[in-house]
C-alpha cells in the first residue's frame, strides 16, 4: 500500500470519528465564510440590481473594474487589510488583526464584487420585457428591485453561492489577517497549508475531503430548488 492510499484511509478513518480538531476547524470555516456571505450578499444583490436598471456616467468603466476586482488575488486582499488593521495602521486602535473579524471583513471585500458582477449579468440577461413593463407601469426604481430580485432569485443564489465557494476555498487572505490561531481563526484552507507542511498529510486531506463534500453540497441543494421549481 503507498503513502496515499494509507493517508486516504486515515484521513476517512479521523473523518468517520468524528475528529474533534478537524471539525472544529470545519465549523470555524464555515461560521467565518458563511457571515462574510451574507454581509457581501446583502451589498451585492443590491449593488448588482442597481447597477443594472441605471444607466450612469461611467456604468462600463466600473464594470471593467468589477471584472478586475473579481481576478484579483486574495493575498492583495490580506495585504490591504493587514496595513490598515496592523498596529500602526490606520486601523490599528480596532484591535482587529489576527481576530475572526478581520478575516470575515476580508473575505466579504473579496467576494463583494463576484456577487456584484454575477448579479448585474443575470440581470442584464433576464427577459428585456419584465424591466420595460415595470418602468411602463410607473414603478420607481426601488420598487422594481422585488420584482426583477423574483424573476433571477436562481442566477442570483448561483451568484451567492459562487461567493460562498470562494470564501469558503481562500487562503490569503484568512492567513495574513486571522494567523491561523487554533481555535479562533484556523479555517479548513490554512489547516491544509499547515498540516501539510508539518507532515500530517492524513489531516490535511481529512479536511481536504470535508471541503470538497462541503462545495458539494451547496451546489447539489441549488440544484434541488431548480428541480422543485421545474
Amino acid at each position: 500500500m503507498n503513502y496515499f492510499s494509507e493517508a486516504l484511509l486515515a484521513a476517512i478513518q479521523l473523518i468517520l470519528q468524528f475528529d474533534s480538531d478537524i471539525y472544529h476547524i470545519v465549523f470555524t470555516s464555515l461560521k467565518i465564510s458563511f457571515t462574510a456571505t451574507i454581509f457581501a450578499s446583502f451589498f451585492g444583490i443590491f449593488l448588482g440590481i442597481a447597477m443594472a436598471i441605471n444607466n450612469f456616467i461611467g456604468k462600463r468603466l466600473l464594470q471593467q473594474l468589477l471584472n478586475t476586482l473579481m481576478a484579483m488575488p486574495t493575498v492583495m486582499i490580506g495585504l490591504i487589510f493587514y496595513g490598515l488593521f496592523s498596529r500602526r495602521g490606520l486601523l490599528g486602535d480596532w484591535g482587529l488583526l489576527y481576530t475572526d473579524i478581520a478575516v470575515i471583513i476580508g473575505e466579504s471585500f473579496l467576494i463583494t464584487p463576484i456577487i456584484i458582477n454575477l448579479t448585474l449579468v443575470a440581470v442584464q440577461s433576464t427577459d428585456k420585457r419584465l424591466l420595460e413593463t415595470l418602468k411602463i407601469l410607473g414603478a420607481k426604481p426601488y420598487q422594481q428591485f422585488i420584482p426583477i430580485l423574483s424573476e433571477c432569485r436562481f442566477a442570483i443564489l448561483a451568484a451567492v453561492i459562487t461567493g460562498f465557494g470562494r470564501a469558503i476555498g481562500e487562503v490569503g487572505a484568512a492567513m495574513m489577517l486571522g494567523g491561523n490561531i487554533q481555535g479562533t481563526t484556523r479555517t479548513m484552507t490554512t489547516a491544509i497549508a499547515l498540516e501539510t507542511s508539518k507532515g500530517n498529510f492524513e489531516h490535511g486531506l481529512a479536511l481536504g475531503i470535508l471541503l470538497l463534500l462541503i462545495a458539494f453540497s451547496v451546489n447539489l441543494s441549488l440544484q434541488f430548488l431548480k428541480w422543485d421549481e421545474d
